[in-house]
């Protein structure tokens, strides 16, 4: 396997080069878990993977339930299919409150304050309310746990989502809500850890691959051990490929690459493109001394490799594109396709500069 090959699977494992979802929950449980913290912009992501997406769309799916919002994988938000949440939250979450260890001494949270906030959240969201955090720090406020301090609100919620207590509700207005996990997420049987590890192991390599073990432990949050187990579990249907000294694994796949609908993508921050491998010099390059936050987005990509980056302006009425290189004509006239789309997808008139 060389570069442009591996470059190539990716865009077509990533549902990138042929989108053929009809639905948002078709992407999301293709990816397992698709990361969400900036809202906007994962619907734009979804929406990229989705024939003839629509904005309200998404909307529609995300306040009906079918995909939730949670943290979930790493400290941070995913949206996870309604019936993938249990066992994501099951595998992965005892990982996420560890790692959010410091933050809870720092704001002097401990066991016995979240079993009193808990108790807190789950009567204020009873009977399928829907509260917006401000709504919930009032709440926590007036029952004696302090949440003024946006970090310890955070961590707050954190705690509850990995618990189960709480997870998105619906959008109220442009506010997100919280729901009662009980509430808002159906009762599923209940999977062993092996086969949980073999179920995001066979998601992660079959959307994202190929990748390296060292991908898989920084996109899911797993231990390199549990990882490696993971892998164990699937060696049948996954397979090794080399670039230089690098191993790269997917999911064997019969399936034909066929022809990239487009070869140009505005890729939101965040994008699973790239925020879902620890080594990001297959799209970006070498660092060459950059912040690892300038490699996660947003970026415009041309077969596969960034080119430029792009932003809505500040009057959010056009998209501003700065390139790294210089474009041929034709590259310019499948750009302005691109941005068409997202226009087209905000609702905006297109405007290009």
């Amino acid at each position: 396997m060389n570069r442009p090959a591996l470059v190539s699977r990716r865009l077509h494992n990533q549902k990138l080069s042929a989108p053929d979802f009809r639905k948002p929950v078709e992407v999301v449980r293709w990816f397992g878990a698709v990361q969400s913290q900036d809202f906007e912009a994962a619907k734009w992501a979804l929406a990229l993977r989705i024939r003839n997406a629509t904005n309200a769309a998404i909307e529609e799916a995300f306040n009906r339930g079918t995909i939730l919002r949670t943290h979930v994988l790493r400290p941070t938000w995913h949206f996870v299919a309604l019936e993938d949440i249990r066992w994501l939250l099951e595998l992965t979450a005892p990982r996420v409150d560890l790692r959010c260890g410091p933050g809870y001494r720092t704001s002097e949270l401990d066991n016995t304050v979240f079993k009193r906030s808990h108790k807190v959240l789950e009567r204020a969201l009873r009977d399928g309310k829907y509260l917006s955090r401000a709504e919930l720090r009032r709440k926590l406020n007036e029952a004696g746990v302090e949440a003024n301090d946006t970090v310890r609100m955070g961590h707050i919620l954190i705690r509850a989502e990995l618990d189960r207590v709480v997870c998105s509700g619906p959008r109220i207005g442009k506010q997100l809500t919280y729901a009662l996990f009980e509430e808002r997420v159906p009762a599923t049987k209940t999977i062993d850890r092996d086969e949980a590890l073999a179920r995001l192991t066979r998601l992660y390599f079959r959307s994202h691959g190929p990748a390296t073990l060292q991908d898989f432990v920084w996109w899911s949050g797993l231990t390199t051990a549990d990882a490696k187990r993971g892998m164990e579990l699937v060696e049948r249907s996954i397979e090794k490929e080399t670039i230089g000294e690098k191993v790269y694994w997917s999911i064997r796949s019969n399936e034909a690459l066929g022809r990239s609908s487009s070869p140009v993508h505005l890729l939101p921050v965040f994008d699973e493109y790239f925020v879902a491998y620890k080594d990001r010099e297959i799209v970006f390059g070498p660092p060459d001394g950059r912040a690892s936050g300038d490699t996660l987005g947003p970026a415009v990509v041309i077969n596969g490799v960034a080119a430029g980056i792009w932003k809505r302006t500040n009057d959010k009425k056009s998209i501003e594109v700065k390139f790294t290189r210089a474009l041929r004509k034709a590259e310019r006239v499948v750009v302005d396709q691109a941005v068409a789309r997202y226009a087209e997808f905000l609702g905006l008139e297109h405007s290009f500069r």
